[in-house]
């Protein structure tokens, strides 16, 4: 049976989200009405899995989830609003430990059940058999187990006049990276370990809604030293650059007179994950040869990518799968390994110096 949280302050969003979970026979649910409320029930409940509002009196979402991962680490889903003050406050979440995130419909929740229930459940489903870095928060756990008070956050910025503008080179590759569940973690410690000359254009799928991907390419470009942005339209990649494909739609490569070109197109049959990674790579291998692209896959549900990579192993090029023991979920990296399309499998800080590898 596993032991769900649910922390809103509304009695209506609470009484949904129980409904929705007593049709599912192994969750048992409980309920706080607020952060504070919210630790108690931590405590004596000790759930498996969390789903956590942002707008909450006493203690708002971030301050109780902070508590959450230095009390008592716990996989946690994000259920707020796609406002933008919302997306970006669910961005800070999952640098502090948030595992997913459910966008709240528009409108009356109520009208939206129907859609909206599935995506919620599997979310949380997902994030119950979630997989916790053991070194989160360590120094902070330590420092509460001691009675110490844990230090504010801070994320050091790069001066934008250290990083070159970059031309396209004869004869470059792509590195394509594909990521779900756990992602904006995993993309922050891989980007910041690319250096500034970094050879090859980066372009990444990862699965996000609309209003998502664009904080998330700046709170990315903040922090490294590559220059990262949302692709929202056709791009001719360099070097130096990471692109982000904008959520919802699908992130393909084609070519025009003018060279090699990203860009963004509308979802495609057959392809259930958006941005898609298994198109990405597919539409790559049309216009460049194998040995001039590398794949990446990290943590995610599902098997997107998983067959795209495989096939691209199989022709000569390069994979790498992120290794299990850092992955939130394992779904994606690990149907590429079990399909026998993986070159590597490297724990994901051993990742940049794969790739750094592989393009020098």
């Amino acid at each position: 049976m596993t032991k769900l949280l649910v922390i809103d302050d509304s009695a209506l969003v609470r009484k949904l989200i129980g409904q929705v979970f007593a049709a599912e026979a192994d969750f048992e649910v409980h309920f706080a009405r607020d952060g504070l409320e919210a630790l108690e029930q931590l405590r004596s409940v000790k759930p498996d899995v969390v789903t956590l509002d942002l707008h909450m009196p006493q203690m708002d979402g971030l301050a109780c989830l902070d508590r959450i991962m230095v009390e008592r680490p716990t996989p946690v889903v994000i259920v707020a609003s796609l406002m933008a003050d919302d997306v970006d406050a669910t961005l800070e979440a999952f640098r502090l430990g948030a595992v997913d995130s459910v966008p709240k419909p528009n409108g009356p929740v109520s009208l939206h059940m129907t859609e909206w229930g599935p995506d919620l459940v599997a979310k949380v489903r997902g994030a119950a058999s979630a997989k916790l870095r053991s070194s989160l928060r360590l120094r902070d756990r330590v420092r509460h187990q001691v009675g110490g008070s844990p230090p504010p956050r801070t994320v050091a910025r790069l001066p934008r006049a250290n990083r070159p503008s970059s031309t396209p080179a004869e004869g470059e590759g792509l590195v394509l990276v594909g990521t779900s569940t756990g992602g904006p973690p995993a993309l922050e410690a891989l980007v910041t370990r690319l250096p500034s000359d970094f050879p090859w254009p980066v372009l990444i799928a990862q699965h996000m809604p609309r209003n998502f991907t664009g904080p998330l390419a700046r709170r990315l470009d903040g922090i490294s030293p590559l220059n990262v942005s949302e692709l929202t339209r056709p791009t001719r990649p360099v070097p130096g650059h990471v692109y982000i494909g904008q959520g919802g739609l699908d992130l393909v490569v084609t070519r025009r007179t003018s060279g090699l070109v990203a860009t963004v197109v509308a979802p495609k049959v057959g392809y259930p994950w958006h941005p898609s990674m298994d198109r990405l790579v597919r539409t790559a291998m049309e216009h460049l040869p194998p040995d001039r692209l590398i794949g990446v896959l990290m943590t995610g549900m599902g098997n997107d990518g998983a067959d795209a990579l495989t096939l691209l192993h199989e022709r000569g090029g390069r994979t790498i799968a992120e290794a299990e023991e850092t992955a939130v979920i394992w779904g994606m990296p690990g149907e590429l390994v079990k399909a026998g399309g993986a070159d590597w499998v490297v724990p994901l800080p051993g990742i940049a110096d794969r790739l750094l590898r592989l393009v020098s």
